[in-house]
């Protein structure tokens, strides 16, 4: 856990080990999340909890810098998740449009959902640009901190247009669960959350 070990601001941060039964400390319920259900998520609670100064990680007060550092590995990791959702909806979304025929003919042959569609694949490959480039210069250098930021914003900002276009285009079936994109407008959604909200990136 992060904990505050020193004065104020990032400066008194240190990063803790705590053993699971260290005295005080609790695992409380388990959250029910609109995304990435796969992994569990649970309230803790460390009342009064006392730890060796052994379970001490790195140096202290020193802890803000070792997060801000992993963050730029998760950050592109979000981004390529973001990356690989958006291709996963714009299947979806092409497979539907192919089928679903309105007015006579697919809708997929209708001229404003053709460029919609193009819009959203220019969107993806942007993202992917950007989050290469990210890669490329973390690969090179060890230091990515303001290239990890903009692809994790551009990339989960960008899962949320495509979610909504492919959302629309499915009409009323978007909200039956029987169809994917209902499940993947929901994991699209907490995309500008994780690793640093949209608002931090930038």
């Amino acid at each position: 856990m992060a904990a505050r070990t020193g004065g104020a601001g990032a400066c008194g941060i240190s990063l803790i080990a705590v053993p699971s039964d260290a005295q005080g400390f609790a695992v409380g319920k388990k959250l029910d999340k609109l995304r990435a259900r796969s992994s569990d998520t649970t309230e803790l609670f460390f009342q009064d909890c006392l730890v060796p100064a052994r379970y001490l990680i790195g140096e202290e007060n020193r802890g803000f810098g070792y997060i801000v550092r992993h963050f730029q590995g998760e950050r592109l990791v979000l981004a390529s998740f973001a990356n690989g959702l958006m291709q996963v909806m714009l299947e979806e979304g092409v497979r539907y449009a192919s089928a679903r025929e309105v007015f006579g003919k697919p809708i997929i042959k209708h001229q404003v959902w053709r460029h919609r569609l193009t819009d959203v694949v220019t969107l993806i490959e942007a993202s992917r640009q950007l989050t290469y480039f990210a890669c490329y210069r973390l690969n090179r250098t060890g230091h990515a901190l303001k290239e990890s930021a903009i692809a994790k914003l551009f990339a989960a900002e960008s899962a949320k247009k495509v979610a909504n276009e492919v959302f629309q285009l499915h009409g009323g079936y978007a909200v039956v669960e029987e169809y994917p994109i209902c499940r993947l407008y929901g994991e699209a959604a907490g995309l500008t959350i994780g690793a640093g909200t949209s608002e931090i990136m930038r």
